[in-house]
Protein backbone atom coordinates (compact mmCIF):
# COMPACT_ATOMS: atom_id res chain seq x y z
CA UNK A 1 0.00 0.00 0.00
CA UNK A 2 1.29 3.26 -0.89
CA UNK A 3 0.93 5.85 1.58
CA UNK A 4 0.63 9.70 0.41
CA UNK A 5 2.18 11.70 3.10
CA UNK A 6 0.70 15.75 2.69
CA UNK A 7 2.23 18.65 4.73
CA UNK A 8 -0.04 20.26 7.02
CA UNK A 9 -2.02 22.84 5.57
CA UNK A 10 -0.39 26.33 5.98
CA UNK A 11 -2.66 29.70 6.00
CA UNK A 12 -1.71 31.89 2.80
CA UNK A 13 -2.12 36.09 3.14
CA UNK A 14 -2.82 38.45 0.64
CA UNK A 15 -1.80 41.93 1.43
CA UNK A 16 -3.05 44.76 0.03
CA UNK A 17 -1.40 45.42 -2.98
CA UNK A 18 0.29 49.33 -3.31
CA UNK A 19 1.10 50.19 -6.61
CA UNK A 20 3.10 53.09 -7.46
CA UNK A 21 0.90 53.49 -10.31
CA UNK A 22 -2.67 53.29 -9.73
CA UNK A 23 -5.19 52.35 -12.41
CA UNK A 24 -7.10 55.43 -13.74
CA UNK A 25 -10.38 54.95 -13.16
CA UNK A 26 -11.16 58.32 -14.88
CA UNK A 27 -11.69 56.15 -17.80
CA UNK A 28 -14.33 54.22 -17.27
CA UNK A 29 -18.09 56.57 -17.62
CA UNK A 30 -17.71 59.26 -15.24
CA UNK A 31 -20.95 59.20 -13.74
CA UNK A 32 -20.53 57.00 -10.71
CA UNK A 33 -23.06 57.21 -7.90
CA UNK A 34 -22.87 55.72 -4.60
CA UNK A 35 -23.73 52.13 -4.47
CA UNK A 36 -25.53 50.35 -2.30
CA UNK A 37 -25.61 46.50 -3.94
CA UNK A 38 -23.54 44.74 -5.60
CA UNK A 39 -22.80 42.12 -8.35
CA UNK A 40 -20.24 40.73 -10.47
CA UNK A 41 -19.82 42.56 -13.79
CA UNK A 42 -20.79 40.80 -17.07
CA UNK A 43 -17.83 41.43 -18.20
CA UNK A 44 -15.16 38.62 -18.06
CA UNK A 45 -12.65 40.76 -18.39
CA UNK A 46 -13.62 43.05 -15.78
CA UNK A 47 -12.81 42.26 -12.09
CA UNK A 48 -14.37 44.49 -9.93
CA UNK A 49 -18.00 44.56 -8.42
CA UNK A 50 -20.56 47.03 -9.75
CA UNK A 51 -24.11 47.87 -8.12
CA UNK A 52 -27.26 46.37 -9.92
CA UNK A 53 -29.13 49.53 -8.64
CA UNK A 54 -27.28 51.20 -11.95
CA UNK A 55 -27.89 48.73 -14.78
CA UNK A 56 -29.05 50.06 -18.00
CA UNK A 57 -31.36 48.08 -20.42
CA UNK A 58 -28.53 45.92 -22.04
CA UNK A 59 -27.09 44.58 -18.60
CA UNK A 60 -24.47 47.09 -18.53
CA UNK A 61 -23.97 49.48 -15.74
CA UNK A 62 -23.91 53.30 -17.28
CA UNK A 63 -23.53 51.50 -20.60
CA UNK A 64 -20.19 50.19 -19.48
CA UNK A 65 -20.33 46.92 -21.41
CA UNK A 66 -18.36 43.80 -23.27
CA UNK A 67 -18.97 45.93 -26.69
CA UNK A 68 -16.46 47.61 -28.77
CA UNK A 69 -14.96 50.99 -27.53
CA UNK A 70 -16.47 52.67 -30.53
CA UNK A 71 -20.20 51.70 -28.53
CA UNK A 72 -19.28 54.03 -25.59
CA UNK A 73 -20.84 57.40 -25.45
CA UNK A 74 -19.12 60.23 -26.45
CA UNK A 75 -18.03 63.00 -23.75
CA UNK A 76 -19.64 66.16 -24.22
CA UNK A 77 -17.48 69.36 -24.45
CA UNK A 78 -18.73 72.64 -25.43
CA UNK A 79 -19.25 71.86 -28.96
CA UNK A 80 -20.97 69.24 -28.70
CA UNK A 81 -19.30 67.15 -26.00
CA UNK A 82 -18.46 67.29 -22.04
CA UNK A 83 -17.50 65.54 -19.54
CA UNK A 84 -19.06 65.47 -15.96
CA UNK A 85 -16.86 65.73 -12.73
CA UNK A 86 -15.21 62.05 -11.35
CA UNK A 87 -15.34 63.30 -7.72
CA UNK A 88 -17.89 60.44 -7.16
CA UNK A 89 -15.29 57.55 -8.30
CA UNK A 90 -13.13 57.46 -5.18
CA UNK A 91 -16.33 56.63 -2.68
CA UNK A 92 -17.83 54.40 -5.58
CA UNK A 93 -14.61 52.53 -5.85
CA UNK A 94 -14.02 52.05 -1.84
CA UNK A 95 -17.83 51.29 -1.27
CA UNK A 96 -17.58 48.79 -3.79
CA UNK A 97 -14.46 47.09 -2.03
CA UNK A 98 -15.73 47.93 1.62
CA UNK A 99 -13.78 45.00 3.13
CA UNK A 100 -10.07 46.76 1.40
CA UNK A 101 -9.74 43.31 -0.39
CA UNK A 102 -8.23 45.81 -3.54
CA UNK A 103 -7.93 49.16 -3.39
CA UNK A 104 -8.90 51.94 -6.79
CA UNK A 105 -6.35 55.29 -6.10
CA UNK A 106 -8.14 58.09 -8.31
CA UNK A 107 -6.50 61.34 -8.66
CA UNK A 108 -9.63 64.21 -7.62
CA UNK A 109 -10.08 66.64 -10.36
CA UNK A 110 -9.22 69.58 -10.16
CA UNK A 111 -12.97 71.64 -8.77
CA UNK A 112 -11.61 75.20 -9.38
CA UNK A 113 -10.43 74.92 -12.43
CA UNK A 114 -13.10 72.71 -13.69
CA UNK A 115 -15.40 75.44 -12.70
CA UNK A 116 -13.04 77.88 -14.65
CA UNK A 117 -13.22 76.11 -17.63
CA UNK A 118 -16.99 75.43 -17.76
CA UNK A 119 -17.31 79.50 -16.93
CA UNK A 120 -14.85 80.47 -19.23
CA UNK A 121 -16.43 78.78 -22.37
CA UNK A 122 -19.98 79.74 -21.23
CA UNK A 123 -18.95 83.43 -20.60
CA UNK A 124 -16.68 83.99 -23.49
CA UNK A 125 -19.51 82.57 -25.95
CA UNK A 126 -21.69 84.75 -24.26
CA UNK A 127 -19.47 87.76 -24.90
CA UNK A 128 -18.49 87.37 -28.55
CA UNK A 129 -21.88 87.06 -29.45
CA UNK A 130 -23.26 89.95 -27.38
CA UNK A 131 -20.57 91.81 -29.63
CA UNK A 132 -20.95 90.70 -33.36
CA UNK A 133 -25.12 90.65 -32.70
CA UNK A 134 -24.59 94.20 -31.82
CA UNK A 135 -22.23 94.91 -34.60
CA UNK A 136 -24.50 93.49 -37.15
CA UNK A 137 -27.36 95.29 -36.02
CA UNK A 138 -25.55 98.46 -35.95
CA UNK A 139 -25.05 98.42 -39.82
CA UNK A 140 -28.23 96.17 -40.93
CA UNK A 141 -30.96 96.93 -38.30
CA UNK A 142 -33.23 94.15 -39.21
CA UNK A 143 -33.33 92.08 -36.22
CA UNK A 144 -35.94 89.82 -37.44
CA UNK A 145 -33.67 88.34 -39.91
CA UNK A 146 -30.59 87.96 -38.05
CA UNK A 147 -32.69 86.09 -35.12
CA UNK A 148 -33.89 83.77 -37.97
CA UNK A 149 -30.61 83.54 -39.09
CA UNK A 150 -29.42 82.40 -35.70
CA UNK A 151 -31.96 80.19 -35.16
CA UNK A 152 -31.06 78.44 -38.51
CA UNK A 153 -27.39 78.19 -37.02
CA UNK A 154 -28.38 76.29 -34.07
CA UNK A 155 -30.61 74.13 -35.59
CA UNK A 156 -28.15 73.06 -38.14
CA UNK A 157 -25.53 72.42 -35.37
CA UNK A 158 -27.66 70.53 -33.73
CA UNK A 159 -28.86 68.11 -36.78
CA UNK A 160 -24.97 67.74 -37.26
CA UNK A 161 -24.37 66.92 -33.86
CA UNK A 162 -27.20 63.94 -34.12
CA UNK A 163 -25.48 62.92 -37.75
CA UNK A 164 -22.43 62.27 -36.71
CA UNK A 165 -23.45 60.70 -33.10
CA UNK A 166 -21.82 63.10 -31.20
CA UNK A 167 -24.52 63.91 -29.34
CA UNK A 168 -27.39 61.00 -28.83
CA UNK A 169 -30.31 61.39 -31.07
CA UNK A 170 -33.37 62.00 -28.88
CA UNK A 171 -36.49 59.67 -29.76
CA UNK A 172 -38.78 61.87 -31.93
CA UNK A 173 -42.79 61.30 -31.31
CA UNK A 174 -45.62 63.26 -32.41
CA UNK A 175 -46.99 63.73 -28.98
CA UNK A 176 -43.07 65.17 -27.93
CA UNK A 177 -43.75 67.88 -30.68
CA UNK A 178 -47.04 68.54 -29.64
CA UNK A 179 -45.80 69.03 -26.43
CA UNK A 180 -42.80 71.75 -27.41
CA UNK A 181 -44.76 73.79 -29.23
CA UNK A 182 -45.90 76.24 -26.68
CA UNK A 183 -42.06 76.20 -25.35
CA UNK A 184 -41.34 76.76 -28.66
CA UNK A 185 -43.12 79.26 -29.36
CA UNK A 186 -42.52 81.75 -26.08
CA UNK A 187 -38.71 81.22 -26.89
CA UNK A 188 -39.06 82.67 -30.28
CA UNK A 189 -41.22 85.44 -28.31
CA UNK A 190 -38.00 85.84 -26.09
CA UNK A 191 -35.74 86.14 -28.37
CA UNK A 192 -36.86 87.88 -31.42
CA UNK A 193 -38.03 90.31 -28.93
CA UNK A 194 -34.59 90.63 -27.00
CA UNK A 195 -33.03 90.96 -31.02
CA UNK A 196 -34.92 94.13 -31.26
CA UNK A 197 -33.76 96.04 -27.91
CA UNK A 198 -30.34 94.98 -29.09
CA UNK A 199 -30.73 96.41 -32.25
CA UNK A 200 -32.30 99.98 -30.73
CA UNK A 201 -30.23 100.12 -27.36
CA UNK A 202 -26.96 99.90 -25.86
CA UNK A 203 -26.40 95.86 -25.42
CA UNK A 204 -25.42 96.90 -21.60
CA UNK A 205 -28.86 98.72 -20.71
CA UNK A 206 -30.79 95.61 -22.48
CA UNK A 207 -29.19 92.93 -20.18
CA UNK A 208 -29.75 95.29 -17.23
CA UNK A 209 -33.60 95.44 -18.13
CA UNK A 210 -33.71 91.57 -18.77
CA UNK A 211 -31.75 90.79 -15.21
CA UNK A 212 -35.38 91.99 -14.52
CA UNK A 213 -36.64 88.13 -15.60
CA UNK A 214 -36.77 86.98 -11.51
CA UNK A 215 -39.92 89.50 -11.18
CA UNK A 216 -42.56 87.89 -13.93
CA UNK A 217 -41.04 84.65 -13.27
CA UNK A 218 -42.49 85.45 -9.41
CA UNK A 219 -45.28 87.38 -10.32
CA UNK A 220 -46.67 85.18 -13.48
CA UNK A 221 -45.72 81.42 -11.26
CA UNK A 222 -47.80 82.93 -8.22
CA UNK A 223 -50.63 83.73 -10.64
CA UNK A 224 -50.58 80.07 -12.08
CA UNK A 225 -50.62 78.68 -8.16
CA UNK A 226 -46.88 78.49 -7.09
CA UNK A 227 -45.85 79.98 -3.82
CA UNK A 228 -42.98 81.93 -2.99
CA UNK A 229 -41.84 82.84 0.87
CA UNK A 230 -41.18 86.57 1.71
CA UNK A 231 -37.82 86.06 1.14
CA UNK A 232 -38.26 85.69 -2.40
CA UNK A 233 -40.45 88.59 -2.69
CA UNK A 234 -38.45 90.73 -1.13
CA UNK A 235 -35.61 89.94 -2.94
CA UNK A 236 -37.33 91.45 -6.80
CA UNK A 237 -37.45 94.86 -5.21
CA UNK A 238 -33.99 96.12 -5.39
CA UNK A 239 -34.13 94.26 -8.86
CA UNK A 240 -37.40 96.74 -9.59
CA UNK A 241 -35.59 99.96 -7.96
CA UNK A 242 -32.48 98.92 -10.14
CA UNK A 243 -34.13 98.38 -12.90
CA UNK A 244 -35.95 101.24 -13.11
CA UNK A 245 -32.81 104.01 -12.20
CA UNK A 246 -30.97 102.35 -14.52
CA UNK A 247 -33.56 103.22 -17.30
CA UNK A 248 -34.35 106.37 -16.67
CA UNK A 249 -30.85 107.29 -16.47
CA UNK A 250 -29.86 105.56 -19.51
CA UNK A 251 -27.89 107.85 -22.35
CA UNK A 252 -29.15 105.23 -25.17
CA UNK A 253 -32.85 105.10 -23.79
CA UNK A 254 -35.42 103.74 -26.47
CA UNK A 255 -39.22 102.81 -25.87
CA UNK A 256 -38.98 99.98 -28.36
CA UNK A 257 -35.37 98.82 -26.78
CA UNK A 258 -37.37 99.05 -23.26
CA UNK A 259 -40.73 97.24 -24.32
CA UNK A 260 -38.05 94.58 -26.50
CA UNK A 261 -36.44 93.69 -23.37
CA UNK A 262 -39.27 93.27 -21.15
CA UNK A 263 -41.30 91.31 -23.60
CA UNK A 264 -38.05 88.95 -24.00
CA UNK A 265 -38.25 88.87 -20.08
CA UNK A 266 -42.44 87.86 -20.25
CA UNK A 267 -41.24 85.35 -23.40
CA UNK A 268 -38.33 83.38 -21.55
CA UNK A 269 -40.54 83.26 -18.33
CA UNK A 270 -43.35 81.21 -19.80
CA UNK A 271 -41.18 79.52 -22.00
CA UNK A 272 -40.34 78.15 -18.65
CA UNK A 273 -43.63 77.86 -17.13
CA UNK A 274 -45.07 75.79 -19.86
CA UNK A 275 -41.76 73.47 -20.39
CA UNK A 276 -42.06 72.45 -16.33
CA UNK A 277 -45.90 71.33 -17.30
CA UNK A 278 -46.17 69.97 -20.76
CA UNK A 279 -43.18 67.76 -20.60
CA UNK A 280 -43.27 66.42 -17.44
CA UNK A 281 -43.88 62.46 -19.18
CA UNK A 282 -40.06 63.46 -21.51
CA UNK A 283 -37.78 63.86 -18.91
CA UNK A 284 -35.49 61.11 -20.90
CA UNK A 285 -34.77 64.06 -23.16
CA UNK A 286 -31.65 66.14 -22.01
CA UNK A 287 -31.42 69.61 -21.48
CA UNK A 288 -29.30 70.09 -24.71
CA UNK A 289 -31.26 68.05 -26.66
CA UNK A 290 -34.22 69.38 -25.71
CA UNK A 291 -32.96 73.13 -26.43
CA UNK A 292 -31.88 71.71 -29.81
CA UNK A 293 -35.86 70.62 -31.00
CA UNK A 294 -36.96 74.01 -29.40
CA UNK A 295 -34.90 75.85 -31.84
CA UNK A 296 -35.63 74.04 -34.85
CA UNK A 297 -39.08 74.74 -34.10
CA UNK A 298 -38.58 78.58 -33.09
CA UNK A 299 -36.72 78.70 -36.64
CA UNK A 300 -40.21 77.47 -38.37
CA UNK A 301 -42.15 79.84 -35.87
CA UNK A 302 -40.21 83.18 -36.83
CA UNK A 303 -38.73 82.75 -40.25
CA UNK A 304 -42.22 83.50 -42.02
CA UNK A 305 -42.89 86.22 -40.17
CA UNK A 306 -39.23 87.98 -40.79
CA UNK A 307 -40.62 87.98 -44.48
CA UNK A 308 -43.82 89.64 -43.80
CA UNK A 309 -42.52 92.06 -41.04
CA UNK A 310 -38.77 93.14 -43.01
CA UNK A 311 -38.43 91.10 -45.97
CA UNK A 312 -39.38 94.07 -48.27
CA UNK A 313 -36.10 96.05 -46.67
CA UNK A 314 -33.50 92.90 -47.00
CA UNK A 315 -31.90 93.40 -50.39
CA UNK A 316 -31.32 97.01 -49.92
CA UNK A 317 -30.17 97.11 -46.33
CA UNK A 318 -27.96 94.68 -47.76
CA UNK A 319 -26.16 96.85 -50.36
CA UNK A 320 -26.29 99.81 -47.90
CA UNK A 321 -24.47 97.42 -44.94
CA UNK A 322 -21.66 96.40 -47.37
CA UNK A 323 -21.26 100.13 -48.34
CA UNK A 324 -20.70 101.23 -44.81
CA UNK A 325 -18.35 98.35 -43.52
CA UNK A 326 -16.42 97.81 -47.08
CA UNK A 327 -15.90 94.37 -47.33
CA UNK A 328 -18.30 91.53 -47.81
CA UNK A 329 -15.84 89.05 -46.28
CA UNK A 330 -15.99 91.09 -43.10
CA UNK A 331 -20.07 91.44 -42.82
CA UNK A 332 -20.11 87.88 -43.55
CA UNK A 333 -17.86 86.40 -41.01
CA UNK A 334 -20.07 88.83 -38.24
CA UNK A 335 -23.07 87.61 -38.91
CA UNK A 336 -21.54 83.72 -39.28
CA UNK A 337 -20.40 84.57 -35.55
CA UNK A 338 -23.14 86.02 -34.14
CA UNK A 339 -25.54 82.86 -35.13
CA UNK A 340 -22.96 80.13 -34.53
CA UNK A 341 -21.95 81.80 -31.06
CA UNK A 342 -25.82 82.14 -29.95
CA UNK A 343 -26.33 78.63 -30.01
CA UNK A 344 -22.94 77.90 -28.51
CA UNK A 345 -23.20 79.93 -25.29
CA UNK A 346 -26.61 78.67 -24.59
CA UNK A 347 -25.28 75.18 -25.21
CA UNK A 348 -23.07 75.36 -22.50
CA UNK A 349 -25.23 77.00 -20.31
CA UNK A 350 -26.96 73.48 -20.45
CA UNK A 351 -24.17 71.30 -20.53
CA UNK A 352 -22.61 73.96 -17.36
CA UNK A 353 -25.82 72.74 -16.00
CA UNK A 354 -24.87 69.22 -15.64
CA UNK A 355 -21.50 69.94 -14.52
CA UNK A 356 -22.45 72.06 -11.45
CA UNK A 357 -25.15 72.66 -9.10
CA UNK A 358 -28.29 74.70 -9.66
CA UNK A 359 -27.11 77.65 -6.89
CA UNK A 360 -23.60 77.33 -8.40
CA UNK A 361 -25.24 78.08 -11.89
CA UNK A 362 -27.66 80.73 -10.58
CA UNK A 363 -24.36 82.77 -9.12
CA UNK A 364 -22.78 82.06 -12.24
CA UNK A 365 -25.05 83.82 -14.39
CA UNK A 366 -25.99 86.69 -12.37
CA UNK A 367 -21.62 87.17 -12.99
CA UNK A 368 -22.26 86.16 -16.65
CA UNK A 369 -24.38 89.43 -16.72
CA UNK A 370 -21.61 91.43 -14.93
CA UNK A 371 -19.18 90.39 -17.41
CA UNK A 372 -20.92 91.26 -20.86
CA UNK A 373 -22.29 94.21 -19.42
CA UNK A 374 -18.73 95.73 -18.25
CA UNK A 375 -16.99 94.01 -21.89
CA UNK A 376 -19.81 95.80 -24.19
CA UNK A 377 -19.12 98.94 -22.50
CA UNK A 378 -15.26 98.59 -23.12
CA UNK A 379 -16.13 97.55 -26.80
CA UNK A 380 -18.31 100.05 -27.70
CA UNK A 381 -17.17 102.59 -25.31
CA UNK A 382 -21.01 103.68 -24.26
CA UNK A 383 -21.19 106.07 -22.45
CA UNK A 384 -22.46 105.74 -18.55
CA UNK A 385 -23.65 107.96 -16.63
CA UNK A 386 -23.05 107.11 -12.42
CA UNK A 387 -26.57 106.98 -11.42
CA UNK A 388 -26.65 104.62 -14.04
CA UNK A 389 -24.30 102.46 -13.30
CA UNK A 390 -25.84 102.34 -9.19
CA UNK A 391 -29.05 101.02 -10.49
CA UNK A 392 -27.25 98.42 -12.78
CA UNK A 393 -25.48 97.10 -10.37
CA UNK A 394 -28.48 96.98 -7.58
CA UNK A 395 -30.71 95.63 -10.06
CA UNK A 396 -27.44 92.75 -10.61
CA UNK A 397 -27.82 92.63 -6.98
CA UNK A 398 -31.09 91.88 -6.48
CA UNK A 399 -31.07 89.02 -8.95
CA UNK A 400 -28.00 87.64 -6.98
CA UNK A 401 -30.38 87.66 -3.77
CA UNK A 402 -33.18 86.10 -5.52
CA UNK A 403 -31.02 83.30 -6.77
CA UNK A 404 -30.09 82.83 -3.20
CA UNK A 405 -33.51 82.90 -1.90
CA UNK A 406 -35.06 80.76 -4.49
CA UNK A 407 -32.28 78.14 -3.68
CA UNK A 408 -33.31 78.11 -0.18
CA UNK A 409 -36.71 77.49 -1.32
CA UNK A 410 -35.85 74.36 -2.98
CA UNK A 411 -33.97 73.16 -0.47
CA UNK A 412 -36.24 73.59 2.13
CA UNK A 413 -38.98 72.02 0.18
CA UNK A 414 -37.23 69.07 -0.73
CA UNK A 415 -36.09 68.28 3.04
CA UNK A 416 -39.61 68.16 3.63
CA UNK A 417 -40.65 65.90 0.84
Amino acid sequence: MLTLNLPPPSSVTFSKSNHKYPFNASLLDPNLASRSQHRTSPCPSLFFTIPTSHLNESGHPFTLSCKPTSKIPNLRHPFGLSSRPTSQIPRAASEANPDGVSEIEVAMPNKTLQLAVVFGFWYFQNIVFNIYNKKVLNIFPFPWLLASFQLFCGSLWMLLLWSFKLQPAPKVSKSFIIALLGPALFHTIGHISACVSFSKVAVSFTHVIKSAEPVFSVVFSSLLGDSYPLPVWLSILPIVFGCSLAAVTEVTFNVGGLWGALISNVGFVFRNIFSKRSLQSFKEVNGLNLYGWITILSFFYLFPVAIFVEGSQWVGGYHKAIETIGKPATFYLWVMLSGVFYHLYNQSSYEALDEISPLTFSVGNTMKRVVVIVATVLVFRNPVRPLNALGSAIAIFGTFLYSQATAKKKDGGEKKS
